[in-house]
Formats: structure tokens, C-alpha cells, sequence
């Protein structure tokens, strides 16, 4: 079971090939304090893992704006949602953790992902994941490759939602204080972008 949680043992994996369909637009592009979500999430992810990669259908669209250290992955199934994405990640990626983020997460704060991802030091789990309102929050978690066995079962049987896998693995459940809950919006509107935004 994992317990290895030395910062060599996570990579990053952001998930930018949503259809972004309430925004109205490619919410990845949007700015956020004068910086593409996108980019943004990048950042934050390169100071909590030393290999960051970005699984898109577009990785030609994204290119420009990614830091250089930033990988691209050519999502082969695009539209069958983020837990397929996950699993075509995880073939990609050696390391023994994943950190899943989604493109929209303008508030991330890297201490409190290095944070939680030191906690799991010992631990003896397949997932950790923030778990508010009786919802995981899913799409900023933590996955290891063990798990990947599970989750193609899981998706040959016609599964699709993380809510529904995840209580089949040994899965820690994040605490949510206010301060991660803050972190952990998601910007979903225009109506959000300009309402929220400084």
C-alpha cells in the first residue's frame, strides 16, 4: 500500500477539455487577475509537484500560455467526463501519486496542497480527496496509480462518476476547513468570473 510522500512522488494532472458550456467560452483562457486560468493553475501546481502535465484535446490552443516545464497529454476520448480523463492520465504518468486538478480553480493555494498532500505521509489509502456537504470534491484530490485496476473495472462496467468510485477504494477523506473551502471555487459563469474577481 502507498506510503512513500516525498515530493518526487507526485506529479500534477490538469484537466482542461470540459466543453465549459454555462461559461459560454473556454473558461481555460479566461483571465483571472490579468493570468489565463489555465497558466494559473499551472503555476500553483509547479510549486507542489516537479512534473505537471496538461490532458486536453487541444493541446495546440493551450500551448503558448503553458510554463515551459509544463507537459501537454492528447485526450483520445474527449467528452466522456473527468473520471475517464483521470484514467488516461494515469497511464501516462510514473509517478505513484496524482494530484487531479481542474482548470478552473483560480484560488488555489500551494501551501494547502502541500499541506494535505504531507499528511498522507504513513497512510495507508488509494485516494485523497477534500469530502464537503456530503460531496467529495474530486477534481482537486489526491490518486495513486495502485488504484488504476479498480478504476477500469469500474469504468468497464459503465461507471462515470467519481461520487460513485470513490467510496469503493480506501479513500481518506480531506478535512475542509474555511480557508480550503475558499480554495477550493470553481468558476463556472461569467456571472462568477465578474463577481468574485479583484
Amino acid at each position: 500500500m502507498p506510503k512513500n510522500t516525498s515530493e518526487n512522488a507526485v506529479s500534477a494532472l490538469i484537466l482542461a477539455g470540459g466543453k465549459s458550456s454555462r461559461m459560454g467560452t473556454d473558461k481555460a483562457l479566461l483571465c483571472w487577475q490579468g493570468v489565463p486560468l489555465l497558466a494559473r493553475v499551472c503555476q500553483v501546481a509547479l510549486q507542489c509537484c516537479p512534473r505537471v502535465y496538461v490532458l486536453t484535446p487541444w493541446p495546440e490552443r493551450y500551448q503558448y500560455l503553458l510554463p515551459e516545464s509544463c507537459q501537454t497529454l492528447t485526450e483520445v476520448t474527449p467528452g466522456e467526463g473527468p473520471l475517464v480523463a483521470l484514467a488516461q492520465g494515469l497511464r501516462h504518468i510514473q509517478t505513484p501519486w496524482v494530484l487531479l486538478l481542474a482548470c478552473d480553480l483560480p484560488l488555489l493555494n500551494p501551501k494547502i496542497l502541500q499541506r494535505w498532500f504531507t499528511s498522507l505521509d504513513g497512510c495507508e489509502t488509494m485516494a485523497a480527496v477534500p469530502y464537503q456537504d456530503g460531496r467529495w470534491e474530486a477534481l482537486c484530490g489526491f490518486y495513486h496509480r495502485q488504484g488504476q485496476p479498480q478504476l477500469q473495472s469500474f469504468l468497464a462496467q459503465g461507471g462515470r462518476s467519481f461520487q460513485q468510485w470513490l467510496p469503493t477504494l480506501p479513500t481518506q477523506k480531506i478535512i475542509v476547513d474555511a480557508e480550503a473551502a475558499s480554495m477550493l471555487w470553481n468558476c463556472n459563469s461569467p456571472q462568477d468570473l465578474m463577481s468574485t474577481e479583484i
